[in-house]
């Protein structure tokens, strides 16, 4: 799949592209060996310049966070393709509404008290929501639900006290290529 043309470029301050800017700061720290000393300097990267989705990608394995397109944007015409709407259009929906919404797991909770519910914190590029998911379901596809970095999560809306869960029913893996996504798990 083509990444979407966003209005993000790889340009930075100075003028230079990403791998142009890291390539002169590895001429100035110098090279390590003998034979790379020995060569001279290099004023441009060898390096073919990074597509925006690896300068996300890359910023979230660095950073975990990114100043560019979020990663779920890239992903956006495939998602609507499966019927998965935002996390934004949740507000306009009706309690109970049965929803399709993705986005990269950042928390999986599962709390002692909590009676055996697993709780999936996702954020796509307009928001998060939280997926509720049963004990039952959630033994039956553990190994998935720990695993799985992006997430399609299909099930009731539930709509209490201004905050939006999602009652799951049904999960989807994403695919594409978001390395860099990581959560924070408490279970």
């Amino acid at each position: 799949m083509a990444p979407p043309r966003l209005p993000f470029t790889t340009s930075v301050a100075l003028g230079l592209t990403r791998r142009e800017a890291l390539w002169q700061v590895s001429e100035v720290v110098g090279r390590d060996g003998s034979l790379f000393a020995q060569l001279p300097p290099e004023k441009k990267s060898p390096l073919p310049e990074m597509t925006n989705l690896e300068s996300t990608v890359a910023d979230y394995s660095g950073l975990h966070l990114t100043t560019g397109p979020h990663l779920m944007a890239y992903l956006r015409p495939e998602l609507e393709r499966r019927g998965a709407v935002p996390v934004s259009a949740l507000e306009g929906m009706k309690d109970d509404d049965i929803v399709r919404v993705a986005g990269a797991v950042i928390v999986r909770q599962r709390p002692g008290t909590a009676k055996g519910f697993t709780f999936l914190t996702i954020e796509d590029e307009t928001g998060m929501v939280q997926a509720i998911i049963r004990p039952d379901l959630f033994r039956e596809h553990r190994p998935f639900l720990v695993s799985t970095p992006v997430i399609l999560v299909e099930g009731a809306l539930q709509k209490s006290d201004g905050t939006l869960s999602v009652k799951a029913r049904r999960f989807e893996g994403v695919e594409g290529d978001l390395g860099g996504v990581e959560s924070h798990d408490f279970y």
